[in-house]
């Protein structure tokens, strides 16, 4: 009796000590600008689990999830700098995490890398700057916000006498408010390095203390200098215009009534306000909605969200820049192609929109460089080989 009891003990105990340990989570990357510096296995799993290494805000997904349904399949192939590429082979050698293509609202293509699953959120970068000017025109929508031709500081009155002086909301999104900035991912002195990270006047959001300090360049309108503490700026702006938080609103006004189907989250700066220019995480499918969103005219539930006409001007040509680049101009927080418009995060995330051909295109990455001008070049042939593969 006692040796049948025994027995299955034992084997069993031999079976847990030959049976492979579970692979414990690496140790957490450094928080804060050091995010400029990681390694690529620092990238792999931290763009992933911002909410473990940063302070955050929580997006609220709403009761229903709008459908993606699968439509046709697509297999782009195209050549770039001499050589052949199909959606594997692009991914491979980009350090792409994920793939996914909308056509009249049905995924076409989706692909996964990096290790990374379906429901897995992804850091967004930059893209977040898309959504902010989104919610500026929510506010505008709801009355919270009079006008574009309104002066930013009298929603963020602490700018009062410094470089904003004068600056409009909507010189504010389109970054020509004429102040002094420098954007050098890989200047540990830089503007976008510094902003935000330490509290310098109790009371005072850290982000509008560093900001109201810097130096007037040019007057109001006259030039174009891309500031991520101008997105960060708008943030606040939205949030004292509503009297809420950002994510809050965004639940509120997107998030649940379009349908996304997971909560994000959003990084918060030192004082804990999101920050407008940066870092929320999502979804592969919920970065395709969020084009979709403004591809169907900036409409959730059925509701305008946006002024009547808000898209189409926030993607329209607010500053023209020089021809050889990628981009042709810049709207309201967002970057325009002869046929597109994108949200653009560096290390590679980005949301393309095709208006035409009624294509969503959403690519989120970790490339070795923040901005480098070569990887931008291959990720735009490539979404322009898969406009042509689903038209």
């Amino acid at each position: 009796m006692s040796y049948r009891v025994i027995a299955p003990l034992a084997a069993m105990s031999t079976l847990l000590l030959a049976a492979p340990a579970l692979a414990a989570d690496p140790p957490l990357p450094p928080g804060g600008a050091a995010i400029l510096s990681w390694t690529p296995e620092q990238q792999a799993y931290g763009y992933r689990n911002m909410e473990k290494i940063a302070p955050v805000h929580v997006v609220k997904r709403g009761d229903h999830v709008r459908a993606l349904p699968a439509g046709k399949p697509i297999a782009p192939k195209w050549t770039y700098d001499g050589k052949a590429w199909t959606i594997d082979s692009y991914m491979a050698a980009m350090r792409t995490s994920g793939v996914l293509v909308l056509k009249d609202g049905k995924v076409v293509l989706e692909r996964y890398g990096l290790g990374r699953k379906p429901n897995e959120r992804w850091t967004s970068f930059s893209v977040a700057k898309s959504v902010t000017s989104t919610l500026v025109g929510a506010a505008i929508q709801d009355g919270y916000i009079k006008s574009l031709d309104e002066p930013v500081t009298t929603y963020i009155p602490q700018l009062k006498g410094g470089g904003y002086e004068g600056v409009t909301v909507r010189q504010l999104i389109t970054m020509t408010s004429g102040v002094k900035w420098n954007e050098d991912y890989t200047d540990p002195n830089s503007d976008v390095a510094k902003v935000g990270f330490a509290v310098t006047e109790p009371g005072v959001n850290p982000v509008v203390s560093y900001m109201k300090n810097l130096p007037r360049e040019t007057a109001p309108g006259e030039k174009f200098v891309y500031k991520t503490g101008e997105t960060d700026l708008a943030g606040i702006l939205v949030s004292n215009a509503v009297g809420k938080p950002m994510s809050q609103y965004l639940s509120e006004k997107v998030w649940a009534p379009f349908g996304m189907e997971q909560d994000a989250i959003w990084v918060d700066d030192v004082a804990g306000h999101e920050r407008g220019g940066c870092c929320m995480s999502m979804t592969l499918r919920d970065y395709a909605r969020i084009g979709l969103f403004m591809l169907e005219g900036g409409k959730a539930g059925g509701k305008p969200v946006v002024p009547a006409g808000w898209v189409a001007d926030a993607t329209s040509t607010h500053v023209k820049f020089p021809p050889g680049g990628n981009e042709t101009g810049y709207g309201h927080f967002l970057w325009l192609y002869p046929d597109a418009y994108a949200a653009e995060g560096i290390f590679g995330q980005q949301i393309f929109v095709y208006p035409k051909e009624k294509v969503v295109i959403a690519i989120n990455s970790a490339w070795p460089a923040a901005d480098a001008p070569q990887s931008w070049k291959a990720q735009a042939a490539m979404a322009n080989a898969i406009r042509d593969a689903a038209r």
